[in-house]
């Protein structure tokens, strides 16, 4: 399969999932609604917000606007740096596959940015509505981003020996994320994870330049 195919097919299977499982959650559960589906600890928690990674925020009105902008700019400079690597023969099938899996997960947050405060009523009490007839909840670039996996493998107080954070309560894993952060985390992870082996040849070259003549 060549890398071209590599990343056109994982941009767009992920960002289908992404956002047909965003849409999924704003069209059938409120604000704060849950559902477990593995125990106690994998659960469906519906929330939105401002912007940042695995239900952080940045802060609404100019604060929301700017982290748009700026993740519109990253996304040009992935997708140039995605097509050099694509073109490139010597660079490595899994760094493209890396490369795709951050871009989606930028692209996909960005759609609930630009769209989703135009396009859905407010979830908050009431199960949204597509294409309201009274308008959205919000101005363009100002939608909330849907976050809704959810894994709270442990919640309670830690023992008082363990320092610092003995006898505080303790969550983990606390945060509720969607499948566009996941692909970002996998693809950053990968990249780590292999760097010696996606930048060797690069690292070779350098080597062969910065060496003395014999």
């Amino acid at each position: 399969m060549s890398k071209k195919t590599i990343a056109i097919l994982t941009i767009v299977i992920s960002l289908v999932i992404d956002q047909a499982s965003k849409i999924w959650v704003k069209l059938t559960m409120r604000s704060g609604d849950e559902f477990m589906y593995i125990g106690d600890w994998a659960r469906i928690h519906f929330v939105e917000n401002e912007g940042m990674a695995f239900g952080m925020s940045f802060g609404a009105g100019f604060g929301k606007l700017m982290l748009t902008v700026f993740r519109i700019i990253a996304v040009f400079f992935i997708t140039y740096y995605l097509s050099q690597q694509i073109k490139d023969k010597k660079s490595s099938k899994g760094f493209v596959f890396a490369l795709s899996l951050i871009l989606v997960g930028a692209v996909g947050n960005i759609i609930d940015s630009i769209f989703y405060g135009q396009i859905f009523s407010h979830s908050e009490g009431q199960i949204a509505t597509l294409f309201p007839a009274e308008g959205g909840y919000a101005k363009w670039f100002h939608g909330r981003v849907v976050d809704m996996f959810y894994f709270p493998i442990y919640r309670g107080v830690l023992p008082e020996w363990i320092p610092f954070f003995g006898g505080k309560f303790f969550e983990f894993f606390q945060f509720i994320f969607n499948v566009a952060d996941a692909c970002i985390t996998v693809g950053v992870a990968i990249i780590l994870l292999f760097q010696k082996q996606f930048f060797k040849e690069e690292a070779t070259q350098v080597i062969q330049a910065t060496s003395p003549n014999p």
